[in-house]
């Protein structure tokens, strides 16, 4: 596996795991998946990753609170964030927090996938 193809996932709802993963692995990227915001931050090696994938609303907390803690850690991946609870309030947030992507659940396939390629071929 080429490390730099792989997209960490992080989403409180297994089918939208499975189906993000499945999805990737299509378009040639491996993904690793994390169910909490807690998993994320116990991950010791984000130099495999090209960027995140991060739900907005996770079980143990916001997925954007999640990317400033990762930014104070050091961590600077794209991040692509997707909600199934759209807001004004929620996309300027996500926006301010420096997103690359902001999609609304169910979203085209490939408007994941456009994100995703410009992180692979700007981490080249």
């Amino acid at each position: 596996m080429d490390q730099r193809k792989v997209v960490f996932v992080v989403d409180d709802d297994p089918s939208m795991l499975k189906g993000v993963r499945r999805l990737l692995k299509q378009h040639g990227f491996e993904t690793v998946p994390f169910e909490t915001a807690k998993a994320l931050q116990d991950h010791d090696d984000f130099e495999q990753a090209i960027c995140l994938v991060v739900d907005v609303n996770l079980g143990d907390g916001s997925g954007i609170e999640l990317r400033h803690r990762l930014a104070e850690a050091g961590v600077s991946l794209p991040v692509i964030y997707i909600t199934g609870n759209d807001s004004d309030a929620t996309r300027m947030a996500a926006m301010a927090s420096g997103c690359v992507a902001y999609l609304t659940k169910p979203f085209p396939a490939q408007s994941l996938i456009e994100p995703i390629k410009r992180a692979a071929a700007a981490s080249e």
